[in-house]
C-alpha cells in the first residue's frame, strides 16, 4: 500500500467492519480479543499479531491481504487534539480528571509508589443493567502495576558501560 494515509486505511478497515454487520463486541468474542482492542486494531492504534490473523480473517473475511499486511506493521499511534470535543471522549477525560487523584492515591496505598501501565494494558467496554433498571456503561482499565525505582548509579547500565570505555 503506497503512501496511504492512516485515515484512508482506517476508513477502509471501518468499511469492512460496517459491511460485516458485526459489533466490536461480536468481533471480540470471535477473535478472543477485547472489544476495545478490536477497535484499536481497526483504527490502526494497535498492531495485528500473526497469531491473531486467522481469527480476524474468519471474523472479517472481506479483509484483504493488503489491509492485513498494513495492520501487521507497527502503527503510528496518534491522538487528534480535536477529539476532546466529542462528548463521550470529553466525559471520559472529565471522569479521569475528577477521579484521577483519588485513583492515584489508592494505587499508591495498595501497591506503593508506582503507576498503571498503558502498554501492558487491557481495556473493555461492557453494558450492564443497574439496580434501578437503567443501562450502565462499564469501562474496565486493566493495567500492569509498574513501581517507580530508586535511581541508583550501580543499576544504571549505561553509566556502568561508560566507566569501562575510554574516550580518545
Amino acid at each position: 500500500m503506497e503512501a496511504a494515509t492512516k485515515q484512508s486505511v482506517t476508513n477502509r478497515l471501518l468499511t469492512v467492519k460496517s459491511a460485516s454487520g458485526k459489533s466490536y463486541s461480536q468481533l471480540a468474542a470471535e477473535t478472543g480479543l477485547t472489544n476495545v482492542y478490536v477497535a484499536q486494531l481497526l483504527r490502526r492504534q494497535a498492531q495485528l499479531k500473526p497469531e491473531t490473523v486467522p481469527k480476524l480473517r474468519e471474523a472479517l473475511p472481506a479483509l484483504t491481504d493488503e489491509l492485513i499486511g498494513v495492520m501487521m506493521s507497527p502503527p503510528w499511534r496518534s491522538y487528534d487534539p480535536n477529539l476532546i470535543q466529542e462528548p463521550t471522549v470529553y466525559r471520559l477525560n472529565e471522569a479521569v480528571m475528577h477521579f484521577g487523584e483519588s485513583i492515584k492515591e489508592i494505587i499508591n496505598e495498595d501497591f506503593g509508589d508506582g503507576i498503571m501501565s498503558a502498554i501492558d494494558f487491557y481495556c473493555s467496554v461492557d453494558k450492564v443493567k443497574g439496580v434501578d433498571g437503567n443501562n450502565r456503561v462499564v469501562v474496565t482499565l486493566d493495567g500492569k502495576y509498574l513501581p517507580h525505582s530508586e535511581q541508583r548509579t550501580e543499576n544504571m547500565v549505561s553509566r556502568l558501560n561508560l566507566k569501562g570505555s575510554t574516550s580518545e
